[in-house]
């Protein structure tokens, strides 16, 4: 997800019935398509799912075209759509549990509502899964800095939660390295998705601190893990494997270590914390998923050793054809995580 300027608050707004098909809403600049990012085979690749030219030290993203070289990357709403399926199906139920009791015993939620900050939202997809699963109205906060990508998360809201009860929302462009317990003052929940890895050190300290401070619990979902698992097992699947996680790890970047650091953060400020795994299993029904995540893995570790580009190219075609064929199967790590903050009046 984009790390969302300047925070700008928005009107509350009720949520919409959701999930909806956003992609074909008017973008951000007028005129303004899809730039596709490039892949070893010259084939289409959907812009966010791989390299997108960025410049050193920016995460490859996509760009629009019509934008300046100041606007900010952007993920394609086409990508986050196409992975939110196996997202959700990825997420880890058992620290709803845990999460649950947490917030039947905030301090003052007695009757009370719930306010979640959804950091990094994308278009949206962890409120999607998370809200029908909470009891209790809610009120969404959805931090974002790309206006695009805030329109479909605030469109495509759920209206209800698991008991039934009013779901609302607000957006807020904002920089999450800003973030602080001011911003989150009468916070119930933090969430993100897929946020952590594209995080430096600085900013998941920042992140944890912010939470504490505000006395909130945080469930941060789907941090890669820098495993990857394909079958049959091929002998460049570990040499693609290590140069994608260093091309993660690009401009101080965090990567696959993202969440070992967030449980030290959040430990450090007397947070208990619990990480559970949330792999991706792709098979023969998430093919499209499949061939775009393979794209943009072998692409990305082809930007950070173009030396291996021919032999990737090689690889990456015998992937695609076994995965046309409906005989590729993976398993793409990630891990969740959970961070039970001490509530700010020292409650339970």
């Amino acid at each position: 997800m984009t790390r969302p300027a300047t925070p700008q608050p928005a009107a509350a707004i009720p949520a919409q019935p959701g999930p909806r098909d956003v992609t074909d809403a008017a973008p951000a600049t007028p005129g303004g398509d899809m730039a596709p990012s490039g892949s070893t085979d010259g084939a289409s690749v959907i812009p966010g799912a791989g390299p997108a030219g960025s410049r050193p030290g920016e995460r490859a993203t996509v760009r629009l075209r019509g934008t300046g070289e100041g606007e900010p990357p952007r993920y394609a709403p086409e990508w986050l759509q196409l992975r939110e399926p196996a997202d959700a199906a990825a997420r880890s139920c058992d620290l709803l549990d845990p999460l649950r009791i947490r917030l039947a015993n905030l301090p003052g939620r007695a009757g009370g509502g719930l306010v979640v900050h959804d950091i990094g939202c994308g278009t949206g997809s962890m409120g999607r899964w998370l809200a029908p699963r909470l009891d209790g109205t809610q009120h969404w906060v959805l931090h974002d800095r790309d206006p695009y990508l805030l329109h479909f998360a605030a469109v495509a809201s759920p209206r209800s939660a698991a008991d039934g009860s009013h779901v609302t929302v607000e957006t807020r462009r904002g920089d999450v390295a800003r973030l602080t317990s001011d911003a989150l003052s009468g916070a119930s929940l933090v969430t993100a998705s897929a946020l952590l890895d594209v995080l430096t050190r600085e900013e998941v300290g920042a992140l944890a601190a912010a939470c504490a401070g505000a006395g909130c619990p945080a469930l941060l979902t789907l941090s890669v893990a820098g495993r990857v698992e394909l079958t049959e097992p091929h002998p460049m699947d570990a040499e693609v494997t290590e140069a994608f996680n260093a091309h993660q790890r690009r401009g101080g970047l965090l990567g696959p270590d993202a969440v070992t650091v967030a449980a030290e953060a959040f430990t450090g400020h007397g947070a208990t914390v619990r990480l559970n795994p949330s792999p991706w299993r792709l098979g023969p029904e998430q093919a499209a998923l499949t061939e775009q995540w393979l794209r943009g893995w072998v692409g990305a570790a082809v930007e950070e050793r173009p030396d291996m580009a021919k032999r990737a190219d090689a690889y990456l075609t015998e992937r695609l054809e076994a995965c046309a064929a409906g005989e590729l199967r993976a398993v793409v790590h990630h891990t969740d995580l959970l961070a039970l903050c001490r509530p700010v009046d020292g409650g339970a």
